[in-house]
């Protein structure tokens, strides 16, 4: 083999190298909430001020579509409620009832996610890419959004009702060797986080709202409900509550 062969070679296997680094190449924006609290807020709250959290309902649809809860959706929520440290008890959907002195604060949570992946574009980016022997995919982006948006409505024991609401989206871009569920998993998980990041900082400027010394625990009433004989499929028994500690370990 010549010199010159031998360069040639080299600069093509290197081209081909750096084309095939180059298509995997993938990265994620994500959009802050457009409202409430941005900046988190640290108070002190004494531990006979909690009051016990029970979650009353948990809905969860996709791009409009009533979806079954998931039991990681549910837990994400936990978690976030558990790191505020503004409830004593955490009970999960199902969960046996807790109050302290009549006292408890009922939630119901609403989570909404919107995909797109951009079927169309994608589809037409792809006949475009094979046209071109791959040669293009370096170069041609594709794209995949996600929007959470989380409503937490939260009901006092003397009927006092607030509502929160925080809305997330993001955008992961990649090229074609670039596409993995791995992504796909990034991106949700970074919007969930940055969503409930900002419901959560909208909770806890209201915490004077939930603390146990704010209003005297209801009288002695008949109260009406609305029954229903819709029941979550996979029901079990009650769920013990989750304690939280009133003193975060180091």
């Amino acid at each position: 083999m010549t010199m010159s062969a031998f360069r040639w070679s080299a600069l093509g296997l290197a081209g081909v190298v750096m084309c095939s680094m180059t298509a995997c190449t993938r990265w994620i924006d994500v959009k802050s909430p457009a409202s409430g609290p941005q900046e988190s807020l640290s108070l002190t709250l004494s531990s006979d001020e909690r009051v016990p959290l029970v979650i009353d309902t948990f809905r969860v649809s996709q791009n409009g579509t009533p979806q079954h809860p998931a039991a990681d959706a549910e837990r994400r929520v936990l978690n976030a409620l558990q790191e505020t440290r503004l409830f004593s008890t955490l009970v999960p959907l199902g969960g046996a009832s807790a109050s302290v002195e009549g006292k408890a604060i009922s939630a119901r949570v609403t989570f909404d996610e919107t995909i797109d992946p951009h079927s169309g574009p994608t589809a037409f980016k792809g006949i475009v890419i094979g046209a071109s022997m791959f040669l293009l995919s370096p170069i041609i982006e594709l794209d995949y959004d996600y929007t959470a948006q989380a409503h937490l409505e939260l009901e006092r024991w003397d009927g006092h009702v607030t509502h929160y609401e925080s809305r997330s989206s993001g955008t992961a871009h990649y090229n074609l060797f670039g596409a993995s569920p791995i992504v796909i998993d990034e991106l949700k998980g970074q919007v969930i986080e940055t969503c409930l990041n900002s419901l959560m900082n909208q909770l806890v400027q209201d915490t004077a709202l939930y603390m146990a010394s704010k209003t005297p625990p209801p009288a002695s009433r008949i109260r009406t409900v609305t029954v229903k004989t819709h029941r979550p499929a996979g029901a079990t028994a009650a769920l013990p509550g989750v304690p939280v500690s009133a003193n975060p370990a180091p």
